[in-house]
C-alpha cells in the first residue's frame, strides 16, 4: 500500500511535465504563426513591387528602351 502514493506521485510528475511541454509548444505555434504571418505579409508586398515594375518597363521592341546604356554609333 505504501507503493501507491509513490506511484501516483509519479504519474502527477508525468502529468505535469507533459502539460509545461504541450504549454511550450502552444507557444512555439503561436510564434511560428507570427512569422507565418509575417513573411505572407511581406510576399504580399513583394508581389505588387513585381507587378509595379512590370507596369513601368516598356514593351520589348518598343524602342522606349533607351536608357543611355548603348554604344555610340563609331563603334
Amino acid at each position: 500500500m505504501n507503493a501507491e502514493p509513490a506511484v501516483l506521485q509519479a504519474l502527477q510528475d508525468r502529468l505535469e511535465a507533459l502539460e509545461i511541454k504541450a504549454s511550450f509548444a502552444e507557444d512555439t505555434v503561436e510564434q511560428l504563426n507570427q512569422v507565418i504571418i509575417r513573411q505572407q505579409d511581406e510576399i504580399d508586398w513583394l508581389k505588387q513591387q513585381v507587378v509595379q515594375l512590370r507596369d513601368h518597363m516598356p514593351e520589348p521592341g518598343s524602342g522606349a528602351a533607351s536608357t543611355g546604356h548603348e554604344l555610340p554609333p563609331h563603334y
